[in-house]
Order: structure tokens, then C-alpha cells, then sequence
């Protein structure tokens, strides 16, 4: 598929999660494609960096389901800080523990599942529909009932995969990449590099850890995480990084910054980083 053939697949209102970690192996790609697209109103669930801040940059988040919103080196994304404050967006604020369980409860597509996470924080005050639990055995634990965070479609981005959708994580933490897949309708991964299938079984059993069973379509999408990091095949763009940063506090700079980087697409997208 191409990244536009992606977006066809989102609609007005839907819910979509973003694999990647803050700053790391965002499917960065798909994101600028969502941003040309005219959907709104969208529910994204993410441990939040960049695809967050620039979908709320361009008012297509009505809510916000996370469990931070970092650039890793910066420590908040300015786009979503700034979202946040103006209080332009809902948001459900969650530990981080609590979203895994609520991939994990609709990956196995239960109602929710108990946690000990959030009991004892604000968690529960800011989002009063959290409800507790009494665990049936004899300790009578009363335990926090994550609910399940099931999704329309999930975005990620993964090393390398073959055109059936098996596709192999190289990097030394695969986050929850599979838990978004397996917790949503439509699966697309976006990767570095589309290979056979005998040539990606062929990086061993620890690598392969996106089944095709939880895909509908791959991307070929090299630099497809920039400019978050992908190692081992490259780390992450610390001055774009902090170009990005330093755009956002400027409207003007950040229309111009909007306008090369973001308009164009992947193709385009790729020319104008080797000529950097």
C-alpha cells in the first residue's frame, strides 16, 4: 500500500493508536499523510511525541488517550502543550501501566482488566467513569477496572516486513506495537524496508514480533519514522528535533516549517532530507 491508501481507511470520529514510544519509532509517514487528509474528530491513543503534536497542531484530535506526550530530549511536545493548556482537546490522562491493560483487554477483547496502576493518584478524579473492583478470593483486594481501549485503527512502524504483513522489530524495545495491532479492526505497519519473506525469516524468531495475522496492509516507508528515532538503522534527528521545537513557539516560523515539511509527500519528503 501507499501512505495515502492508508488514510482512505480513516474516517471522521474514529479511533486511532500510534505505536513508537515518545520520540522513537513513530510511523511518521502515516502521520504526515493524515495530516494532508481532511479527517477530524479523531480519538488517538499513544504513549504520545511528535504524532501527537502535530495532529493536534492541525485540530484533528477531539480526545486524547495517554500516558505522556514527550520528545524525549524535550521534555514536552510543544504542540500538545500547548493544546492541553488552551484546552482544546479532551483527554483521559492515564499511568502508563493502565494504557498497556487497555490494549491488552481489547487485544483479547474482554471488558477490562484489574489493576493495582492508578489506585492511590488523581487518576481516578480526573476521570470520574473509572470504576474499582473486589477481587473474589479470599484477600478481597479492591483493584482499579481498566477499561478496555479497543481501536479502530492502529498505526506503526516497524524495521523490516514482507508484503504478507510478518514484520521484524531490530531495535532494542518493541514498546506495545503489538498490542496496538492486535487491539484494533484495521492493522497497517509502515517499515524501513520491504523484504521476502524467506530473506525476513531469516533475522530469527526475537525479531519477528508483528505477526501478519494482525495486519492489512505494509508501507514501504524508508526514513519513515524521521525525525524520531528507528535504531539501529538510525537515531534520531536531534537538530530537526529541535528546529520542529523551536517552530512551534513562532506561528510564522511555524507556517514556514509547516509548508516544507509537511505538505509535501513521502517521496518529496525523503529529496528534501538528503539535500539538508
Amino acid at each position: 500500500m501507499t501512505e495515502a491508501d492508508v488514510v482512505r481507511e480513516i474516517a471522521d470520529g474514529m479511533t486511532v493508536g500510534i505505536g513508537g514510544w515518545g520520540s522513537r519509532r513513530k510511523p511518521m509517514s502515516l502521520v504526515r499523510a493524515l495530516l494532508r487528509s481532511p479527517v477530524k474528530d479523531l480519538t488517538v491513543v499513544s504513549y504520545g511525541g511528535p504524532d501527537v503534536g502535530l495532529l493536534c497542531a492541525a485540530g484533528k484530535v477531539r480526545r486524547l488517550v495517554y500516558g505522556f506526550v514527550s520528545l524525549d530530549s524535550i521534555p514536552l511536545e510543544p504542540h500538545f502543550r500547548a493544546a492541553r493548556q488552551a484546552g482544546t482537546i479532551e483527554v483521559s490522562e492515564l499511568d502508563e501501566g493502565m494504557v498497556q491493560l487497555g490494549l491488552y483487554a481489547a487485544a483479547q477483547r474482554l471488558p477490562f482488566l484489574p489493576t493495582r496502576a492508578g489506585l492511590g493518584s488523581d487518576v481516578p478524579r480526573l476521570w470520574p467513569a473509572l470504576r474499582t473492583v473486589r477481587s473474589p478470593y479470599e484477600d478481597g483486594e479492591t483493584l482499579l477496572a481498566m477499561p478496555a481501549l479497543p481501536l479502530d485503527v492502529a498505526l506503526v512502524h516497524a524495521h523490516r516486513a514482507d508484503a504478507r504483513g510478518n514484520a521484524a522489530l531490530l531495535g532494542p524495545d518493541p514498546y506495545f506495537d503489538d498490542l496496538f495491532l492486535q487491539a484494533a479492526k484495521r492493522r497497517f505497519v509502515s517499515c524501513e524496508k520491504v523484504l521476502p519473506t524467506a530473506e525476513l525469516a531469516g533475522l530469527g524468531l526475537p525479531a519477528l514480533r508483528l505477526s501478519r495475522l494482525w495486519v492489512d496492509g505494509v508501507v514501504e516507508a524508508p526514513k519513515g519514522a524521521h525525525f524520531t528515532s528507528c535504531e539501529p538503522d538510525y537515531g534520531r534527528d536531534e537538530a530537526f528535533q529541535r528546529e520542529y521545537a523551536d517552530a512551534a513557539a513562532d506561528p510564522e516560523k511555524w507556517r514556514a516549517f509547516a509548508a516544507k515539511w509537511l505538505e509535501c509527500d513521502a517521496a518529496e519528503y525523503r529529496r528534501l532530507l538528503e539535500a539538508r
